[in-house]
């Protein structure tokens, strides 16, 4: 008797799971903090330009859509999931709360800076790692 495998489907064509897919957008997001200032980024210290560039706007990366209201609040989307958190502005810095689902990100303030229409957040007071928004 004799066994017939199914033809191999092309790798492109393979299921990935989710797991796999976050893996690689969350790589795509945060990358190494060195050049995190670099590349023009000029910062943003006071409470009023932040607000200046982000009130009333839709902050978005690929399957990420955020909006930071004045009044604290941080909602939107990721990858599917609810996004929520407050925020405020420390010392020049960003410091925000956040879900993503259930699940609850440690407390952080952030360094923020801008290049045309991108945001960029790094965290640990600018010593970690960062994520670039495009302001829509």
């Amino acid at each position: 008797m004799r066994i017939v495998q199914p033809p191999a489907r092309p790798f492109f064509r393979r299921a990935v799971p989710l797991w796999i897919m976050m893996i690689g957008l969350i790589t795509m997001l945060v990358l190494p903090a060195q050049s995190a200032r670099a590349n023009g980024f000029e910062p943003i210290r006071e409470r009023a330009k932040f607000l200046s560039l982000v009130e009333g706007r839709a902050l978005t990366h690929l399957g990420i859509t955020l909006k930071v209201s004045r009044d604290g609040q941080i909602r939107g989307k990721a990858m599917g999931r609810r996004v929520s958190g407050e925020w405020s502005w420390t010392n020049g810095y960003f410091c925000r709360s956040l879900f993503w689902g259930a699940k609850r990100f440690p407390d952080n303030c952030q360094w923020v800076g801008q290049r045309g229409d991108v945001i960029r957040f790094q965290s640990d007071r600018g010593r970690g790692e960062y994520a670039d928004l495009t302001i829509r």
